[in-house]
């Protein structure tokens, strides 16, 4: 059996930038520990966009221009970048809320081994949920499982919103 843990943008904009909360700095050391502690492959994912966001659907709904590739605000908070560094880790960078790159990825990593994933990260309410559908959706026999206090939403409320939408479709909530 493989474990693989999928760490959901853990950027500095996300945490301490133009879209921060106190909620998701607050988060910042339980994922750190949750990373350091991991035995087996991490998928990170991150947030990215181009020069042009403002003229992306994205950018049209949400007008702050945010990770922004090669910016400040696009690279990890630094302990999360600390407690990554040395672990098996395969980055995936995107574009939209959810990776579909990402459950090809772990099915290759996976091989012939069941496996379990767990996704921890921000924001709780966009794209931890989006990639925890995406991959119940493409594993639905696999034990999925997110980590609350590793997450935050964009409010309090959102996030126990995302949470209970993510165990009404069977994604373990710990």
């Amino acid at each position: 059996m493989k474990h693989f843990l999928v760490v959901v943008d853990m950027q500095k904009d996300f945490i301490d930038g133009v879209l921060g909360t106190k909620e998701a700095a607050a988060a910042v050391p339980f994922a750190a520990e949750k990373i350091s502690g991991f035995e087996g492959n991490i998928f990170v994912t991150l947030d990215t966009h181009y020069d042009n966001y403002m003229e992306t659907s994205e950018g049209k709904k949400l007008p702050v221009p945010h990770c922004i590739k090669n910016t400040d605000g696009w690279k990890l908070n630094e302990k999360i970048a600390e407690a990554l560094n040395g672990k098996n880790c395969t980055f995936v960078e995107k574009n939209t809320f959810g990776s579909t790159k990402l459950p090809g990825m772990i099915e290759n990593a996976a091989g012939e081994d069941d496996f379990t994933v767990e996704l921890i990260g921000l924001c709780t309410d966009i794209c931890v949920v989006s990639n925890a559908l995406l991959l119940k959706a493409a594993f639905p026999e696999m034990e999925i499982s997110v980590d609350a206090k590793c997450c935050a939403g964009v409010t309090p409320e959102l996030h126990e919103a995302a949470l209970a939408t993510m165990k009404s479709c069977q994604i373990d909530i710990n």
